[in-house]
């Protein structure tokens, strides 16, 4: 499995990210798009994008009941997305129906990647909010075990967390990990984070970067140093 780096495009609209995407030239970087995009621009954005000739990550974490999350994923598939997502915390049963709704009749589909907890969520704020008692460490490590009995492909995860996915559920298991940011950068509102060059060394499969790239005064250059110290 090759690493990747994807760029987070979270842009309030299509003028704004094709603005981005125009500056790398003849460059087609993995890209994820999110909520903000999507809901303003519906899914002609993606199709654009895609037929620009990058990969996709949909990331619009869905999470609702096994029937509605099975037929939302049939219309996801159909736009030809490279990867896309859920939460883990719907259970089993909601992921096993992601993947059937997911699966096309040829029997290829989009990779599909479940969250376990946000990466801005810390142990005291998952104990306060969400009345989850157990350590942060055992409750991701048990939402990716659930994700791979489901049939998902990997989590999305800390990259502080992944080395520990890979030895639980396997190096097939995919790491996918927001949280990452230059030594010399801002953290923003992330709590688990890491640098690119340490997201490689434990086991980040993919990495997502938003704006140290997409705010930087040089987006290619530091699209670059991404790659150049994760992938390279």
């Amino acid at each position: 499995m090759g690493k990747d780096v994807i760029v987070a495009c979270d842009f309030a609209g299509k003028k704004e990210v094709l603005e981005f995407l125009d500056k790398f030239g003849g460059k087609k970087p993995f890209v994820k798009i999110g909520m903000e995009l999507y809901y303003a621009e519906g899914p002609d954005i993606v199709r654009e994008i895609k037929a620009r000739g990058h990969k996709i990550f949909l990331d619009l974490k869905l999470h609702d009941i096994p029937n509605t999350v099975k037929k939302s994923m049939s219309v996801l598939s159909r736009l030809d997305v490279d990867m896309c997502n859920l939460h883990a915390s719907g259970t089993v049963a909601m992921m096993e129906a992601a993947i059937e709704g997911l699966t096309r009749e040829d029997g290829s589909r989009p990779m599909l990647i479940a969250v376990t907890q946000l990466t801005s969520t810390s142990e005291e704020r998952m104990k306060s909010d969400l009345l989850i008692d157990e350590p942060l460490d055992k409750v991701v490590m048990h939402y990716a075990k659930c994700a791979k009995v489901a049939g998902l492909d990997g989590v999305v995860c800390s990259p502080l967390e992944a080395e520990k996915v890979h030895e639980v559920c396997g190096n097939d298991f995919v790491t996918v990990t927001p949280g990452v940011r230059f030594a010399d950068g801002d953290i923003g509102d992330q709590v688990r984070v890491t640098t690119p060059a340490r997201a490689k060394e434990i086991g980040s499969d993919y990495i997502v970067v938003g704006r140290p790239i997409t705010a930087a005064a040089d987006p290619v250059a530091a699209y670059e140093r991404c790659v150049s110290e994760f992938v390279d």
